[in-house]
This record gives structure tokens, sequence and C-alpha cells, in this order.
């Protein structure tokens, strides 16, 4: 059985779509998990530095916490904005070509 792709394009456009909802979903993952690394790094490096430092351990442990949780608050927040401009930029060029 013979199929010709090419010059179906209700196919073809079935499978582009297909293919762009599962690179932004992967897209939106890697985001997610290069996230949650970075936020561990910066807290690893914070208590690193501190014990290396000779600090007291309870406060090393909670300036690195700190440190973490506000490089997650700020990667989440750089996530929502970097989807909203590009919804916004979707929609704006949908207008445009109106």
């Amino acid at each position: 059985m013979k199929l010709d792709w090419i010059r179906n394009p209700d196919i073809e456009a079935m499978i582009e779509q297909r293919v762009a909802e599962r690179a932004q979903s992967q897209a939106f993952q890697w985001r997610l998990r290069l996230m949650i690394i970075e936020t561990f790094i910066m807290g690893g490096l914070v208590i690193a530095g501190g014990l290396v430092l000779g600090r007291p351990g309870l406060e090393v442990l909670r300036a690195g916490t700190i440190v973490a949780a506000a490089c997650f608050a700020s990667g989440l927040l750089l996530i929502g904005v970097s989807a909203a401009c590009g919804i916004a930029a979707s929609r704006f060029r949908q207008w445009r070509s109106k």
C-alpha cells in the first residue's frame, strides 16, 4: 500500500500540528528541568561558600534555602512572562494578518 503524504494537505497539516504540540510540550518540560537544576546549583553554591567561609551551619542552610527559593520563584516568573509574550505575539500576528 503506497500512501502519498506530500499531496494530501489535510494529513500534512495534521502531522505538523501534532509535531508542534509535542515540541511545545517538550520545550516547557525542558524549561522546568533547567530551572530546577539552576535552583539546586545556586542553593548548593551558597551553602558550600558559607561552609568554606566558616559561617554557622544553620545560618548557611537558611541562606542557601532563601537563595534557592528566590531562584525558583524568579524562574517561574520568567517562564510565565515568556509564555505570555509568546501568546501576545501570536495574537498580534493573527490580528495583523486579518
